[in-house]
């Protein structure tokens, strides 16, 4: 097969050996809109024309802020093969971090989707006095569109051969900026070959007879960037889903084989199938729970006896097919990363034969650092797989995971100072996080190193590993634990709404009011024995002692979560600073 040397040698892989009537298909406004192979790289190469056209050259910098769409990658893709990078903007950002990324990156040109962004980066530029040429996706009044773009390249009669191979594996292909949640955004410097080095050492995760993908994270995230690029490298059809409120109905529509997640969505897939479980009655609800018990006994499949096999076999036929009907009927494989899965939900995805593989990574390391395989001899529930290849890993003296090799960045853009910071003088990038290596060779991370505090006694506390096994209790939604300095670990919970309304019904509790029932003396001794019973395997000093309910879930569009939706905890600890007063001073 070819070989890889510039991004988007992917699509000339594709055209010569995949081509399709289904290349790439988004769905907008519940209709599928569908490009081939030919199609698509046709609107890649008028638009590449067009910004030439118009003065773009190699170095320069275009900004993209969009959901998923076929657009995204056209765009894309004619950028990067006439040497210009892709700046992407996540459409929760702010209009101070907007214009700041943008006036950062000296962006020629900015494309939007919708006319909400749109409003956005008027609003960010207005205020900032930046003046840059703005194209819309969808039909906005008032608009360039980036339809005019492509018509306007099918008119010009360039040669794109020359400016193809001037472009060379160490050339920028993307700056992406960090969500800055200490500071300014810092951009982070990303090559043809850093990515591609990455898509090709994760070739294996993807079954060679793997047809269909549903992609829903954003494709503004490195993670779910590098994974499309991975599956187009494979001949693999990409379908865009229109939003995570129809994500479901998507995924029954396109019967992917394969898509990618974050641990938050399977933690609710998972809650939403024990509540259907819940609801059943006589042997149904018991063979139910008997499978679901199986499930969480599931080990490494070299490890499962010869009876728990023929269990495992009746459980599937029974109650797991379900399970991977409601995701389409064709689902094998699922890639998770941006934050740590819990292992129990691991192991039951498994033993219903779908297959989730927890990964790790960072935007510095383009991303994938480690990944379990779906091989069954290659895979270790609770780690985060075995090392790419072609990365070298060493643990610090702290503990601090250390990672050199083809796809970790040269470095943050105009910011050397940070750059020095992150890479020392052998190389290593210093990831900020706290991990292990096994026996047998898998990576386990064991928590953020900026997270882990101290209490007052001065012991060490890993706030992760609590909240991973306190998120397994179908009644907390979200949750972060604090303590910093203080005598022992606290919590902030978030309920899960739902599942707590019903507790609440049973019981026969009002729950008109979320404050009120947040309030009321039986709701927070439930939550006590909930975390009584999770903190049974902690030390002493680890256990949570307190905990105060919140009425109101965190959100990106809040500011308490990032695109990936982890925590940002200083953000949380900002705005919740008189609560934990009062929690520590009761």
């Amino acid at each position: 097969m070819d070989k890889l040397n510039r991004l988007f040698d992917i699509i000339k892989r594709y055209q010569s050996s995949y081509r399709k009537s289904n290349m790439v298909s988004g769905k907008r406004n519940g209709t599928w809109k569908t490009y081939s192979t030919d199609e698509f790289i046709a609107c890649v190469n008028a638009l590449s024309k067009a910004l030439l056209t118009r003065g773009l050259k190699k170095g320069d910098r275009i900004a993209l802020m969009s959901g998923n769409r076929p657009e995204w990658n056209i765009i894309d893709f004619a950028c990067n093969q006439i040497g210009i990078a892709i700046v992407p903007l996540y459409p929760t950002l702010s209009a101070q971090d907007l214009s700041y990324i943008v006036n950062d990156a000296e962006a020629k040109m900015i494309f939007v989707s919708n006319a909400e962004l749109a409003k956005k980066i008027d609003q960010a530029m207005e205020e900032h006095q930046l003046h840059i040429d703005v194209f819309t996706f969808d039909t906005i009044s008032n608009k360039s569109n980036y339809e005019e773009l492509v018509r306007e390249g099918q008119t010009q009669d360039i040669d794109l051969l020359p400016f193809r191979e001037s472009v060379q594996w160490d050339d920028l292909l993307t700056l992406i900026y960090t969500s800055g949640t200490t500071g300014k955004p810092k951009g982070v410097f990303l090559t043809h070959g850093n990515i591609l080095s990455n898509v090709e050492a994760c070739a294996h995760l993807v079954p060679q007879h793997a047809q269909t993908a549903l992609s829903f994270l954003p494709l503004c995230h490195i993670f779910e960037r590098m994974v499309v690029y991975l599956y187009l490298s494979k001949g693999i059809s990409i379908h865009y889903a229109e939003n995570l409120e129809n994500i479901v109905a998507d995924i029954n529509d396109v019967k992917p084989q394969i898509f990618t997640t974050v641990p938050r969505v399977l933690e609710k897939v998972y809650d939403k199938v024990v509540e259907k479980g819940k609801a059943l009655t006589g042997i149904k609800r018991t063979l139910f729970f008997w499978a679901l018990k199986l499930g969480h006994r599931y080990q490494e499949p070299p490890k499962n006896g010869v009876l728990f096999n023929i269990q495992l076999a009746i459980a599937r036929k029974l109650i797991f097919s379900k399970w991977k009907e409601a995701l389409g009927g064709n689902i094998e494989l699922i890639i998770s990363g941006g934050a740590a899965l819990q292992e129990r939900l691991a192991r039951v995805f498994w033993a219903a034969g779908i297959k989730v593989l927890e990964g790790y990574g960072l935007t510095e390391t383009s991303p994938v650092i480690a990944v379990n395989s779906h091989v069954d001899t290659d895979i270790k529930f609770g780690t985060v797989g075995r090392v790419l290849k072609n990365l070298d890993v060493q643990i610090a003296k702290d503990g601090e995971i250390l990672v050199k090799g083809p796809s970790i960045t040269v470095g943050y853009y105009k910011n050397e100072a940070a750059t020095r910071e992150a890479i020392d003088d052998a190389g290593y990038f210093h990831t900020g996080d706290i991990g292990e290596i096994t026996p047998d060779e898998f990576l386990k991370i064991t928590d953020r190193k900026k997270e882990m505090f101290k209490t007052a006694g001065g012991k060490y506390i890993a706030p992760q590993t609590l909240e991973n096994k306190f998120m397994e209790s179908t009644l907390i939604a979200q949750v972060m634990v604090v303590g910093e300095n203080q005598r022992f670990p606290a919590a902030l919970i978030v309920p899960a709404f739902e599942e707590l309304e019903k507790w609440c019904k049973y019981k026969g509790i009002s729950f008109d009011s979320k404050e009120e029932m947040l309030k009321n003396p039986e709701v927070i001794d439930k939550y006590q024995k909930e975390l009584d019973r999770l903190n049974a395997g902690f030390g002493q000093w680890e256990k949570v002692k307190k905990f105060v309910l919140l009425p109101k879930e965190w959100t990106i569009d809040s500011g308490e979560l990032t695109p990936k939706l982890s925590l940002k905890r200083k953000i949380i600890l900002q705005k919740t600073e008189e609560i934990i007063t009062r929690l520590y001073e009761e």
